[in-house]
């Protein structure tokens, strides 16, 4: 029986430590903690991978800290689009969803689509009809609403300025995608991504986090990877599969090929951010080339680990 591994991250940028008060730190620990429990639980049952990644997510979605779920940031029109995926290592399957509103936990979503579709990816309009089809838990506009999301709209509605989420400090920028990746008991990998993306876009841009192969991937061939950064680069660089291709075609480690993909070819693209991966020993590699990445990590030695700053 294989020992089970999760990680999970909760967005990374550029990060003030100087703006980081004691209590904030506490309430974000506390937020990641509680979503490596959730899922941890469910691989300490021998569940699958997939379900731990599931459970996580949403624990990290119902937490207004981050920019997924009830945290995300608002549009150009004043009202949230959210992104999500999740892939299963096993087989390859995988779900997602780009430009949903209203849909409490988009992650659960995506879950759905790839179970009972014959899809990968729906958006907007559709993906909303499958959710009342799938009898997914909705809410209404109020259950999004953030104070400090809302300023930091109205500071740029009405004009073409797009701004990736940040604090209420002008300083700290950091990039609020969140996501998990899990190895379970039977050798499984699994891995996720739900976003709310950037505050003011337009015309239902979408990022990288829905798109597998960019902000999401798994193969237990490999590794399974979940990122966090300047999605259009992320996309170009088609970063989450690209570990997975270091290590199947170079033999690169997971630790070399995160290495090779986060400060080596994401750079060059104005590729800020980080990723988190897992193989299939329960090696963990979270990195970052920026100042802070919200982290945790639970490993086969049943630590639990969270972090924010390198």
């Amino acid at each position: 029986m294989t020992r089970t591994a999760l990680a999970i991250h909760g967005g990374a940028g550029t990060i003030a430590k100087e703006q980081m008060t004691p209590l904030r730190e506490k309430d974000y620990r506390a937020a990641l903690e509680l979503a490596l429990r959730r899922g941890h639980a469910i691989l300490e049952k021998g569940g699958p991978a997939l379900d731990a990644v599931e459970a996580a997510i949403r624990a990290l979605e119902d937490s207004p800290l981050f920019n997924a779920g009830r945290g995300s940031v608002f549009n150009a029109d004043g009202q949230h689009e959210m992104d999500a995926s999740l892939m299963n290592g096993s087989d390859l399957r995988a779900g997602a969803i780009a430009s949903v509103q209203n849909v409490k936990n988009p992650i659960s979503l995506a879950r759905r689509v790839m179970d009972h579709s014959s899809h990968v990816l729906i958006s907007g309009n559709g993906a909303f009809e499958f959710a009342h089809k799938q009898k997914v838990e909705l809410e209404d506009d109020e259950y999004f609403f953030d104070e400090l999301r809302y300023q930091q709209w109205k500071e740029m509605e009405g004009t073409d300025n797009y701004q990736l989420d940040h604090s209420d400090d002008e300083k700290e920028k950091k990039f609020g995608t969140v996501g998990a990746v899990a190895l379970d008991a039977s050798g499984h990998l699994a891995a996720g991504t739900s976003t709310g993306g950037m505050t003011n876009k337009k015309w239902q841009r979408i990022g990288d986090s829905p798109i597998i192969g960019a902000g999401t991937y798994a193969n237990d061939a490999s590794c399974a990877v979940s990122c966090t950064g300047h999605g259009e680069s992320f996309i170009r660089a088609v970063a989450a599969f690209d570990v997975h291709a270091l290590m199947s075609y170079r033999g690169l480690s997971l630790q070399e090929a995160v290495r090779v993909v986060v400060h080596e070819k994401l750079p060059p693209l104005d590729g800020d951010g980080g990723l988190i991966a897992i193989d299939l020993e329960g090696n963990i590699v979270l990195d970052f080339n920026c100042t802070g990445m919200y982290r945790g990590q639970v490993g086969p030695d049943g630590a639990f680990l969270t972090d924010i700053f390198r």
